[in-house]
Formats: C-alpha cells, structure tokens, sequence
C-alpha cells in the first residue's frame, strides 16, 4: 500500500498535493471507501458518523470532490459475504480511515478481516485520521482519563515501521503538548513521529516523507 497517515485530514494544500501524487490522478477521477467504525465507541457516535459522511465537518475527507465515495462499516463486515466487500475494496483507489478510538479501530479492522486484506492491496491509497494513522505502526500508545494507567501501548497492524502521535500542540488536545509527546514516544519501542493537524507522512515503499506546513518531530523512541 501506498500511505498519507495525516493528524486531521486533507487541511492544506501540501497535503492534498501529496494525495493526488499518491493517487496518480486527480480526485475527481478516483474512488473512494471511508471507514468511521472509530468514531462508534464515542457518546454522540451515530451523529458523529453523519456528521463526516455528509461533509459537516471541518475536516476535508469525504467532501474533496471523489468521483464516487461509499461507506465500509467494518462491524457489519462478519455477517457480510466475503466477496461483497473485499471487490469493493479491491477496486477503489483510496481507503479513508477515520480517527476515535483507536483500541476499537484496532479490534474491527482485525475482526472484519480487513487488516489482512490491506497488506496486498500494492496500488490502494491509505489515508488514515488520527486513530486511523495510529493503527498503522508496530505498536501505538494511546492516553485514557485513568490515573493508574494514563498511557496504554498496543501491538498495532504493522504495516509500516514507526510509530505516530497525532494533533502535535493542538490547544484541544492538552495529552499531546510537545513535552508530554516527548515522554510518551520514550515509552516506545520505534522511532516515533509526533505531527500536528497541518503535517502529513507520506510513505511509499517504507520510505517516509514529511509534507507539513505546520510542525512536526520525530522521536527515537526507547534505546
């Protein structure tokens, strides 16, 4: 696969340059499937799902102009004949897979069988949110409101070699100021990439890199 793993979407114009040079066509001309599954686990889920899917949001995914877009909820994808969902995915030019919560992203894109899909998928386009960059590493780190276990490193799908920290110094996101990103990414065992919403990583053939009008910094994780 080819990867954009983005903190919050296509939010600049080096971004979205860096998507259609991964497409190899403009957006108008390719087909798109989005994954919200993340976004289920959250109060307010069902309208939090509506909300991307019909474009109200300020994060420009669904609404840049695909020439066709559809849903894959991967809950639904068990009770679903195999063959149905995996030509879907086989054929589009881009996966969209959107942030929340990234243990229950994890468990789906497992349980449906699409993280075993994904691997051989040479030409698809990866554009992960968030929690659907995060899924990608070895092993992510994710922060929880618990006091006796605030930082919760999992196995992750693998499927490139490092590992990301998203919304880099966001003022809603007090858990990723840069000294706390510093402190999470010593826990772990891989290089990590701590980016803010307006920087994107994109990776092709294992080689990573960075497209940003924003900040970013990469961390060496434990020695």
């Amino acid at each position: 696969m080819k990867f954009l793993l983005t903190s919050s979407g296509i939010q600049n114009d080096s971004i979205q340059s860096a998507l259609v040079e991964l497409l190899g066509k403009p957006i108008a001309e390719a087909n798109a499937l989005c994954i919200p599954t993340a976004l289920h686990p959250f109060p307010g889920g069902p309208a939090m799902v509506y909300r991307l899917l019909s474009g109200a949001t300020a994060n420009r995914l669904v609404g840049l102009g695909w020439q066709s877009l559809g849903v894959l909820e991967l809950t639904a994808l068990p009770s679903v004949p195999t063959e149905y969902w995996t030509a879907a995915v086989e054929t589009c030019d881009a996966v969209l897979v959107y942030g929340g919560d990234v243990l229950y992203l994890t468990r789906w894109l497992r349980e449906s069988g699409l993280a075993t899909l994904l691997p051989t998928l040479t030409e698809t386009v990866y554009v992960g949110v968030s929690a659907g960059s995060m899924v990608t590493a070895p092993v992510f780190g994710e922060t929880y409101n618990d006091p006796d276990n605030p930082f919760v490193i999992e196995t992750g799908l693998g499927l490139v070699d490092f590992a990301l920290l998203p919304h880099l110094n966001h003022v809603d996101h007090p858990e990723s100021s840069a000294v706390k990103v510093a402190g999470m990414a010593a826990e772990l065992p891989v290089p990590t990439y701590g980016i803010d919403d307006a920087t994107a990583l994109k990776v092709v053939d294992g080689a990573v890199e960075v497209v940003s009008e924003g900040h970013w910094e990469l961390f060496q994780g434990q020695r």
